[in-house]
Formats: C-alpha cells, sequence, structure tokens
C-alpha cells in the first residue's frame, strides 16, 4: 500500500513539473547573463513578413529554434528567446494597447547573441518582429 502511495505522489510531482514550468536558457551577452524563453502567453512561434511582402521571412517554432532570412534573401538558421526573468516571467514594457519586448537570436553558426524588438499590438491583433516585419495572431488570452 505504501508502494502505491508513493507512486502516485511520484507521478503526480512529475506531472506538476511537466506542465507547469516555463523553459527558461541562460544565454550570456556583453559579458552580462540575461534568461530566455519561447512562453508568453501569446503565439509569438509562426512565420513574420513585412506588410504586402512574401520575402524575408522569419519563421519561429515553438523549441526555440527558426530561420531568419536576410534582405539578400540568405537563409540562416537561429536560436531564439523572448527576455524574461530567472522565474521564466517575460520582461516587457507597456505601451497604450501594445506590449514591447526583447527578441533575441543567434545564428547556429555563430556564439554571438543579437537582440531585436518584439511589439504585441492588441487592438490590430498583430505581432511585429525587428520593426518590420509581422504576424496576425488570435488572442486565446480574452475571455
Amino acid at each position: 500500500m505504501k508502494f502505491i502511495k508513493l507512486l502516485l505522489f511520484s507521478l503526480f510531482l512529475i506531472s506538476l513539473n511537466t506542465y507547469s514550468q516555463v523553459e527558461v536558457n541562460k544565454i550570456t551577452h556583453n559579458g552580462r547573463d540575461r534568461y530566455i524563453t519561447t512562453t508568453i502567453g501569446y503565439p509569438v512561434p509562426g512565420v513574420y513578413i513585412p506588410m504586402g511582402q512574401k520575402e524575408p521571412s522569419t519563421v519561429l517554432s515553438p523549441d526555440g529554434t527558426g530561420v531568419i532570412q536576410a534582405n539578400d534573401l540568405s537563409k540562416n538558421k537561429i536560436n531564439w528567446g523572448i527576455e524574461c526573468t530567472e522565474e521564466g516571467v517575460p520582461i516587457f514594457k507597456e505601451g497604450f494597447n501594445s506590449a514591447s519586448y526583447t527578441f533575441w537570436y543567434r545564428p547556429n553558426d555563430s556564439n554571438e547573441w543579437i537582440y531585436s524588438q518584439f511589439s504585441i499590438h492588441f487592438t490590430k491583433k498583430k505581432m511585429f518582429l525587428m520593426g518590420e516585419r509581422v504576424k496576425d495572431y488570435v488572442d486565446y488570452n480574452v475571455q
């Protein structure tokens, strides 16, 4: 009987740990540690393109990988994340009907992290990456 209780308790702890924590990765930029996550409560993964164009695009996968296309249309595989606290709480600046985050990415062939702006415009239901690349989104947070 004690074995069954121990087994159930262990399974409960494992499932709680699996579903309740946001994955946080530590990066270093200019000698300073920072933390990034791909989970901020909005659907960040997807394809970002300049308005009215098909290229250059940025594809962000949920697992923190992706592909960024330069203006010359060359493609680089990247790792990416949104800056957060060590506990996984996204760091943002609130604007009028918007929120601005720091987007970090690193090309796979480099050890240097690069940052840019990522913003969500709530009334337009659009997300902007690097100022010009955009995607529409559905807000599942609205009740």
